[in-house]
């Protein structure tokens, strides 16, 4: 069984910054693909970023591009999300979540509320 929890959510103002992490425990993290998701009010849950097993590899939604990073520190069972030039539309609750061959292990995420 895996637990991830998600942390550095809060409150900030446009343009502002926030890192977000997400530790893992009950399972190295060091297989596994990492994605962070976000979920606005009112809207679906939508892919944010991920990052590959060894972190060569990232992907992100076109709305975060050049603003948000991911990255991952295996030895810390950690994965991060650098939060950059934050909009109000940036606003939502965001999670973690670990895909180990067929199964997938979600946190109970964190607040971003942007004001403006």
């Amino acid at each position: 069984q895996v637990q991830l929890v998600e942390s550095g959510g809060g409150l900030v103002q446009a343009g502002g910054s926030l890192r977000l992490s997400c530790a893992a425990s009950g399972r190295t993290i060091s297989g596994s693909a990492m994605v962070w998701f976000r979920q606005a009010p009112g809207k679906e849950r939508e892919f944010v970023a991920g990052i590959n097993w060894s972190g060569s590899t990232t992907t992100y939604t076109d709305s975060v591009k050049g603003r948000f990073t991911i990255s991952r520190d295996n030895a810390k069972n950690t994965v991060y999300l650098q939060m950059n030039s934050l909009k109000l539309e940036d606003t939502a609750v965001y999670y973690c979540r670990g895909t180990y061959g067929p199964a997938s292990y979600w946190g109970q995420g964190t607040q971003v509320t942007v004001s403006s």
